[in-house]
């Protein structure tokens, strides 16, 4: 069953659900600038399957398969594959991995390490944000470590059920226990911006907009 709050969440903007987070007094809840969406149109938001892991040196090659395609098996529909790979050497996503993540309803993919076969997933239209590209794999070199438990990507913590929402402003990520005050202070911030952008537009003086309507 689709969480109808994606449809409402994917309405808001990055940078409105900051604000909105900001004024709640939530702190360190915006991934850092280097995870970036390989497809900027896009918006990828949804609750977090956390994944950790390292790299293994000399690890069996059949080993890091067997353990890379459990990961894949595990990884629930509707949800958001959030990772913390613990290195910039191997990619974290390709060809292969993304169709069977799509193909079970994935919402998307979020590795704070790198992505390869690129022009495939674009093609695809799973949602995927990384670091920087690569053609190495897993294979032979890493492992997970932990899966379904909290991980940490620079000072932001992403518990198991957290949502992650992104669009080419960046990417926050939102604890599941304000989820709901989020978004309906997310919407709400939103129609209130359209009203000071109208008004602006029919001439009003941006701090007399600023004023009366309390936002900018």
């Amino acid at each position: 069953m689709i969480d109808p709050r994606l449809d409402r969440l994917r309405s808001c903007y990055t940078s409105v659900l900051h604000d909105v987070m900001r004024a709640m007094g939530l702190r360190d809840f915006t991934l850092p600038p280097r995870l970036r969406p390989l497809d900027p149109e896009g918006v990828l938001t949804g609750p977090a399957f956390t994944i950790e892991g390292r790299i293994v040196e000399g690890a069996d090659a059949h080993q890091t398969l067997l353990e890379w395609t459990g990961l894949l098996s595990k990884c629930p529909a509707g949800h958001v594959w959030v990772a913390q790979p613990n290195n910039q050497i191997v990619a974290q996503m390709g060809e292969l991995s993304a169709e069977t993540l799509h193909r079970k309803g994935v919402l998307g993919v979020v590795t704070d390490g790198a992505l390869r076969d690129t022009n495939f997933i674009l093609r695809l239209g799973l949602p995927c944000w990384g670091t920087h590209y690569t053609p190495r794999d897993v294979v032979g070199l890493w492992l997970p470590t932990a899966v379904g438990e909290s991980i940490r990507i620079e000072d932001v913590t992403i518990h198991p059920g957290d949502w992650v929402h992104g669009d080419r402003d960046g990417m926050v990520a939102i604890p599941a226990a304000h989820l709901d005050e989020v978004i309906e202070k997310g919407v709400t911030a939103m129609a209130t911006e359209s009203k000071v952008r109208r008004a602006i537009l029919d001439g009003m003086d941006p701090q007399d907009a600023y004023l009366k309507y309390g936002k900018f």
